[in-house]
């Protein structure tokens, strides 16, 4: 079985990015992000109201980095190391299948700019040369093209198709896993 430490916090660069811990003084960026409808259409989660939940939900990625079960980086431009453009990061981890579920989110005027791209094949590269994972996950909607497109664009295979699996404010949704193995 797999044992992940992720501390120190890893730093990770791009040509134009700069993935790194989330910090309190990103909590305002954090609570427009998850309050957007656009960033939350396909995210079956509650929207977070102030910047008392926005501070909660960094406490709780930092809990999951330290206890090692998941790991979140916010996404920088390097110029603006300090405007938070979006999240990234695996969200479950199935050490024991040496396995984790990648998840992101980005603010929409950055859509289709490849920020999405370039910040996932580092966050995939991270995961099976550092965590030593065998695959990689992302459920999604399937009415989420775009979040689909980048998976696709980066390698991942559809694996399935699960019917009305999650229910959400008097729903039931579908969802499509995608996955990526380490070869």
């Amino acid at each position: 079985m797999l044992e992940i430490n992720f501390l120190p916090f890893p730093i990770l660069k791009t040509q134009r990015l700069q993935l790194r811990q989330l910090a309190a003084n990103d909590a305002e960026a954090i609570l427009s992000l998850r309050s957007n409808d656009e960033v939350m259409k396909y995210i079956p989660r509650p929207y977070l109201k102030s910047k008392e939940d926005a501070l909660e939900l960094i406490s709780m990625f930092d809990d999951k980095i330290e206890n090692g079960i998941g790991i979140n980086w916010g996404i920088y431009f390097l110029d603006e190391p300090e405007k938070l453009i979006g999240i990234i990061g695996y969200y479950r981890m199935k050490p024991e299948h040496y396995r984790a579920e990648v998840g992101y989110m980005i603010f929409p005027k950055f859509n289709g700019k490849g920020i999405v791209s370039e910040a996932l094949q580092k966050v995939v590269e991270y995961g099976f040369k550092d965590m030593k994972l065998h695959s990689i996950e992302a459920i999604l909607d399937p009415q989420n093209k775009g979040s689909e497109n980048v998976l696709l664009k980066n390698g991942f295979i559809k694996e399935a198709h699960l019917l009305e699996n999650e229910y959400y404010e008097g729903r039931f949704l579908d969802s499509m896993i995608y996955s990526l193995l380490n070869k």
